[in-house]
């Protein structure tokens, strides 16, 4: 009697323990559906949701910084031909996205248009020095003129140069040179980034994932088109993805993120490198790739990018994006910063240029179960070009064609403490929680389970052996 209350609790025992795993295994994709359930929830642009309080204002400080390249021979270059010597002055610091999206208009297409206010404001405890610090850079008015007016006009433009008394370096202060100064030769405002302060981009119209997670922040329309008319071809005028401040929910680091930029006036991708851990937050690093501003005889995609056959030296150039169709014709290159992955030429025609992966590269850090960018550093160089004149005095000596750095540009931000606190708290807590129960109750399940059936065998061996006796 006591031998066959044994094997009934040990039987009974088995069953338990089989229960127990099979309620861990059952938590697994249950545990995992509710979280699903609640991210997607939350991950919808609208009122009320946790996604749309952090859409509407940016919650983490965005700095730009600047770094100039400060010419060092600007007379030999004029006198002599000499190769330009540049020497990096930075960074200047300001803080900028500070305002709150605005003119927002939720569509009955299940998207949500808005204008995005820019504006900037010097941080002193960030910066090398003040505003009015002065830097040798190139002259914009001369440049931008040289680009524009025909050669059969450079007789007109070299009158305008001597009457302004321009050349082709000017030395003015980083406010004046980033936002704007009168420039003798146009007597109009001239600024790398001028106008900037109290203007908008826009206006974006995102879908808000209200029927359709996967499509949460893609941008539908661009100033109310579908599709870019800058570069007159299909592909390179795509709009593709969102805006690189998130991404749809459940990150697959297996496939690219694809984002807009509106400063370089194209769609681009990233790809995963590695996962890393951002103040407790397991995040996904995605890179700008290498081929983003290759050479089309490398990247034939960038085919469509290549505008000026002499500039490019036939579209063989790697390294440069000109975007003056986006830029009311203003004659702007766009390169990583000290031509990072471009055309060895370009290094050669300036020296003083050191490119480095660590310090130049642009990255997305995103936490892949809600699509958020919790960290990322946009870094991107302003170039213009100049080149030979057999008419213009301060051209004369130019042997060919130079797109010369002015300066480089690193837009960043991060995650505070009290945010990464909220999204350990509301979400990397509870899916360890989750973790950890399922864990326990199959690991415990599965224990019990072998310890009761093994335990059953040998006494129902025993107790055959002894009636055998």
């Amino acid at each position: 009697m006591g031998c066959c209350n044994r094997r009934c609790g040990l039987i009974a025992g088995a069953v338990f323990g089989a229960a127990v795993a099979i309620l861990g295994g059952v938590l697994i994709p249950l545990g995992n559906s509710i979280i699903q359930g609640t991210v997607e929830k939350e991950a919808v642009i609208q009122p009320g949701t946790t996604a749309y309080n952090n859409w509407v204002a940016t919650g983490g400080i965005v700095y730009r910084q600047f770094w100039f390249f400060d010419v060092q021979n600007a007379q030999e270059i004029l006198q002599n031909g000499a190769t330009p010597v540049v020497m990096e002055k930075g960074p200047y610091t300001y803080k900028t996205r500070y305002l709150p999206k605005d003119n927002i208009t939720f569509n009955s297409n299940k998207t949500v248009s808005f204008l995005l206010p820019v504006g900037a404001i010097f941080d002193p405890s960030m910066s090398v020095g003040s505003e009015e610090d002065k830097v040798t850079s190139l002259n914009l008015a001369v440049a931008a003129a040289y680009s524009l007016v025909p050669t059969v006009l450079h007789s007109m433009l070299e009158k305008r140069i001597n009457t302004s008394n321009s050349s082709l370096f000017q030395y003015r202060t980083v406010n004046e040179l980033l936002w704007g100064y009168t420039d003798p030769m146009l007597n109009g405002t001239l600024g790398i980034f001028s106008p900037y302060n109290g203007t908008y981009e826009g206006v974006f119209n995102v879908y808000t994932g209200q029927d359709d997670i996967s499509k949460v922040g893609i941008i539908d329309r661009w100033r109310g088109e579908r599709s870019l008319r800058f570069w007159d071809d299909k592909y390179c005028d795509m709009i593709n993805g969102t805006d690189a401040s998130s991404f749809p929910p459940f990150v697959d680091k297996k496939a690219p993120l694809y984002f807009f930029s509106s400063d370089i006036c194209r769609s681009v991708s990233a790809g995963f490198e590695e996962s890393i851990d951002l103040k407790g937050i397991e995040v996904y690093r995605y890179v700008l790739q290498p081929n983003t501003l290759a050479s089309p005889t490398v990247n034939p995609d960038n085919r469509c990018f290549c505008r000026n056959l002499k500039t490019t030296k036939n579209c063989t150039l790697a390294g440069v994006l000109d975007i003056s169709t986006c830029q009311d014709d203003r004659p702007i290159y766009i390169s990583l910063p000290h031509f990072l992955h471009g055309s060895p030429s370009l290094r050669d025609s300036v020296k003083g240029l050191n490119p480095s992966e660590e310090h130049h590269f642009t990255f997305l850090d995103v936490e892949p179960t809600t699509g958020f960018t919790l960290r990322f550093a946009k870094r991107i160089q302003v170039n213009m070009m100049y080149g030979p004149s057999n008419v213009i005095t301060v051209l004369k000596k130019v042997k060919d064609y130079t797109i010369f750095p002015l300066v480089w540009m690193n837009e960043t931000a991060s995650l505070d403490d009290e945010t990464a606190d909220k999204i350990k708290e509301e979400l990397v807590s509870r899916i360890e929680m989750l973790e950890i129960i399922w864990k326990a109750l199959l690991g415990s399940g599965v224990a019990i389970f072998a310890v009761c059936s093994i335990s059953y065998c040998m006494v129902k061996r025993n107790h055959d052996q002894v009636k055998l006796v």
